[in-house]
């Protein structure tokens, strides 16, 4: 039997027979690494070969793909044909699915885990990648992103925070692709609202949701949300009856029905209606509401080229030049030669030596802690740590039925198993169903044969949480004669890739010149803003993050 909860996945889909986009969605869904999921494909009354293609799968699928319909095949527009297809699941879990969008195959996987390990979120989901280069064209590739999520990641949201931050266009509403939900989570709410037959049926839906239920809003980022003119989004912004960015006669009416929803629901929270009766000020008051748009911008643009005009003619001394030019440009502005102020840091010596240890965090652990507690479900059963067990008690929790703890010397109280990753056939094989091995691969000169040990000692299906450092100083304790190696993205992925399969390897950089720079110099996270910290830049690579999976044993 099959101890995983059973996923209900959901591709609604109407006339979907476009470029091959519905067939490219179905088998997103097959390459899922998650194994135990349903798939429902819900017809609103197509009239195309897209209902030949579902039924295709259907047949050929009994045992994973349904296909479901309205009676007498009729259209009856998104919200109701979702509703269709969470009726027919058997589910614990919904996921939805759009017929021109697809999953990255680890969707399932990762967002499954965090709800197993959270009891107490309803739902999850990160951002979706806006997907223009799905065409190919060297051009569309630059022009993707990824939308707002308007919390920090990785966060237990409680309601009504995200209804108030959607309202003030502070985020985004979760792509429907990038959500997984618990069952309970439809049935308390009423499911979506069929009065919304296309546009607003998803955000609808979500607000109620974020109204009432507790949300995680993850790191990840596991769906791709397929741009093109024959999107139902494209058509109606092309056809005048939709725009995100501009008050219109469309977007009031989401705005009435949630007057009318909150109302029903005797919704008290001030800072929603706060928040609320700012979104309906432009439809309330529009002469106002314009007049006070064309003011605001007539005196900003007319400050904005006075102030440019002084800074640029050099009339202000050089550092207030420099400081208000800072403030205009933010992180674009780039100091002339001889007006960069080093302060504190104008020392060949750095502040610390100790990492950070003395001052508080170390900037490399907070990027480990970080990591372990998005990989937190992997930290179960069996469990291998290198030096103590720290890290596997207080992120694998009950979880762990055994804990070891491997140390390359002997005379460590806390080690149950004494050895060299790199020379440990005394380790039997297929033992560990976790092995967390933090800040250590880099001590070991024959990293190879390491990784050879790590994939021999996790039993199939196991998973190793790694951390290395990139770019750091060198130890100046008792393991300074050891510190043989710093890696980059790409020497840390071909190094595993070796050992195990390419779509077993996850590879992950932290860090940012800021961050780079306070490590060196021996700083703590405590002297950096989070949002500092949490910066990525992949040329400035302070820590490398690796997650693999030894395959399962073939039946």
């Amino acid at each position: 039997m099959n101890s995983k909860p059973l996923v209900s996945c959901i591709i609604i889909f109407f006339n979907a027979k476009k470029k091959n986009f519905f067939e490219e969605a179905i088998e997103s869904i097959f390459a899922q690494t998650y194994d135990n999921w349903e798939l429902l494909l819900a017809d609103d009354g197509s009239t195309d070969e897209s209902t030949a293609i579902a039924l295709k799968y259907a047949r050929a699928n009994p045992e994973k793909v349904r296909y479901v319909e309205h009676e007498n095949h009729q259209n009856r527009g998104m919200s109701a044909t979702r509703n269709l297809g969470i009726r027919h699941a058997k589910g614990e879990y919904i996921a939805l699915l759009d017929a021109d969008d697809i999953w990255l195959p680890q969707k399932l996987e990762k967002q499954v885990a965090i709800l197993e390990a959270q009891p107490e979120v309803a739902m999850v989901y990160g951002s979706a990648q806006m997907w223009y280069s799905w065409t190919g064209n060297p051009e569309d590739t630059e022009r993707d992103f990824q939308r707002i999520l308007g919390v920090q990641p990785d966060t237990i949201v409680k309601p009504p925070t995200m209804v108030k931050l959607f309202l003030q266009r502070k985020a985004n509403t979760p792509g429907t692709c990038s959500v997984l939900m618990r069952r309970e989570l439809v049935q308390d709410i009423g499911g979506f609202e069929e009065s919304f037959r296309g546009m607003f049926e998803d955000q609808a839906f979500f607000y109620k949701a974020c109204l009432h239920k507790t949300v995680f809003v993850e790191s990840g980022c596991w769906d791709r949300y397929r741009q093109h003119l024959d999107s139902s989004c494209y058509i109606a912004q092309a056809e005048g009856k939709y725009n995100p960015f501009k008050p219109n006669s469309s977007n009031l009416i989401l705005l009435n029905w949630l007057e009318k929803y909150f109302c029903e629901q005797r919704i008290k929270d001030k800072d929603v209606w706060q928040a609320f009766d700012e979104a309906m000020w432009p439809y309330r008051y529009p002469k106002l509401y314009y007049l006070s748009k064309k003011i605001e911008f007539q005196y900003w643009k007319g400050y904005m080229k006075k102030l440019i005009k002084l800074v640029i003619n050099h009339t202000l001394p050089a550092p207030i030049r420099g400081r208000l030019l800072a403030q205009l440009l933010g992180p674009k502005y780039c100091p002339a030669v001889g007006e960069v102020s080093l302060g504190n840091l104008r020392r060949v010596i750095p502040v610390s030596r100790e990492f950070g240890y003395d001052r508080g965090l170390p900037i490399d652990r907070y990027y480990v802690e970080n990591f372990l507690a998005s990989q937190s479900a992997d930290i179960q059963g069996r469990v291998l740590e290198i030096g103590d067990n720290f890290y596997t008690q207080k992120f694998g929790g009950e979880r762990v039925t055994k804990s070891d703890v491997l140390h390359v010397n002997e005379g460590n109280p806390d080690a149950t198993i004494v050895g060299d990753l790199s020379n440990a056939e005394h380790v039997p094989s297929d033992s560990f169903d976790c092995l967390v091995l933090t800040q250590t691969l880099h001590l070991i000169y024959d990293m190879k044969e390491a990784v050879k040990t790590i994939f021999r000692i996790l039993k199939p299906g196991g998973v190793a949480l790694i951390t290395v450092p990139g770019i750091s100083q060198i130890a100046i304790d008792e393991w300074k004669d050891y510190w043989c190696w710093s890696l980059t993205t790409l020497s840390a992925r071909r190094l595993f890739e070796e050992i195990f399969p390419k779509e077993n390897v996850q590879v992950e950089a932290y860090g940012n010149v800021l961050a780079a720079t306070a490590f060196l110099q021996g700083l703590a996270t405590e002297e950096l803003k989070k949002q500092e910290l949490d910066y990525r830049d992949p040329y400035y690579q302070v820590l490398l993050t690796v997650r693999v999976v030894k395959a399962e044993v073939e039946q």
